[in-house]
């Protein structure tokens, strides 16, 4: 599945390359994205030099010390791997409000023509935990993280316990993310299957936040058998048009 996925991933990033002399890419982190990252930065193919990182979320009030920082993360999996030069890092120790308004600024200035994501074991996507907002356009967002992300984090093995975890993080938002050229959603392990399910067989609601996906003209999502396991049958794709606002 990450073979497959980075193969994706290389092909998308080249096109976009090919039609508009870069790739603007959004970059997810966490355990799931592990092995799809080592592929895709393995491929040299991909003119490195000419890709334009962001990434999807980061702790408020943890530094790129902490070993659960995601802009380490970025920099250890990503950044160093390729040699990417230009890249915008989420800086979690500092205020809020002004990282997600430079972020903001940044991100928007032109189009996203790639963005790598997955999906939580609540249905999240990003950080944007159940009831997501749908509809605040602000490209980035400061959400309080519920009980179940939390715990995911714990058993990731990124902290020792729940009280370490911080309560709220910088996350882009739902409908920054839908703005994406394409989308890739790589989503591996068992313990993903029901959220899985609640996003591809379900409706598209708030409650189950990566089931927005449903509505993206060009998404592919990647699952494993054991992610697939609780899956019906394939359902026809939703227009855009439908989507709840």
């Amino acid at each position: 599945m990450a073979l497959a996925a980075a193969a994706d991933g290389v092909a998308a990033l080249q096109q976009a390359i090919l039609e508009f002399g870069k790739a603007r890419l959004v970059a997810a982190t966490g355990a799931s994205q592990l092995q799809f990252l080592s592929a895709l930065t393995g491929d040299r193919s991909v003119d490195w030099s000419r890709v334009e990182l962001f990434h999807l979320d980061e702790y408020s009030g943890l530094d790129e010390t902490h070993p659960a920082s995601f802009a380490k993360y970025i920099r250890e999996r990503i950044i160093r791997p390729t040699g990417i030069s230009r890249y915008y890092l989420l800086n979690g120790a500092r205020p809020a409000d002004d990282v997600i308004a430079e972020a903001g600024k940044r991100v928007t200035a032109e189009p996203i023509h790639v963005a790598f994501v997955g999906i939580g074991e609540n249905g999240h996507l990003a950080f944007n935990d159940p009831p997501a907002d749908f509809v605040n356009p602000a490209p980035y967002l400061l959400v309080d993280l519920d009980e179940a992300c939390r715990r995911q984090q714990v058993g990731e093995g990124w902290f020792s316990e729940l009280a370490q975890v911080p309560r709220q993080a910088i996350s882009m938002s739902i409908r920054q993310i839908l703005k994406a050229r394409r989308i890739l959603c790589v989503v591996p392990d068992e313990r993903k299957a029901r959220a899985v399910a609640g996003a591809l067989d379900g409706p598209v609601t708030p409650d189950v936040p990566a089931s927005i996906l449903q509505t993206h003209p060009d998404v592919t999502v990647y699952l494993d058998e054991a992610a697939a396991s609780l899956l019906r049958q394939q359902r026809a794709p939703i227009s855009p048009d439908t989507m709840p606002t």
